[in-house]
């Protein structure tokens, strides 16, 4: 076989009707101020946890919209919930509270699946 220096990348395609969106339910419920988020990222740019790792809440909740809850439950729990992200936000989303829901989403609904 020739090697021509690339190759084919994996497929990316989001199957929405395979994935769950229990996660997000779960957090509007609690927290309905998670729909007026629009991912500006300023949340990120305020974040302690995103400065050291590989954090970012304005992606957790994006994943959270797809319903992609493994990605979710690898990063979720590096928040350590001081608030920045809430000063920040210039939606005034309740950020700290989306991101402690969605740590208790993932324990009642991926803790088993991890």
């Amino acid at each position: 076989m020739i090697e021509f220096g690339y190759k084919v990348s994996p497929d990316r395609q989001i199957d929405f009707e395979m994935n769950s969106r229990r996660v997000l339910e779960f957090i509007k419920k609690e927290e309905p101020t998670i729909d007026i988020c629009m991912s500006c990222g300023t949340c990120s740019s305020a974040c302690t946890a995103a400065q050291t790792t590989e954090y970012s809440l304005f992606r957790l909740i994006l994943l959270a919209r797809r319903g992609e809850e493994k990605e979710i439950s690898e990063t979720v729990f590096r928040c350590r919930l001081c608030g920045k992200c809430m000063i920040a936000c210039p939606r005034n989303v309740n950020t700290r509270n989306i991101v402690y829901l969605m740590q208790k989403a993932i324990i009642k609904y991926c803790s088993h699946e991890v």
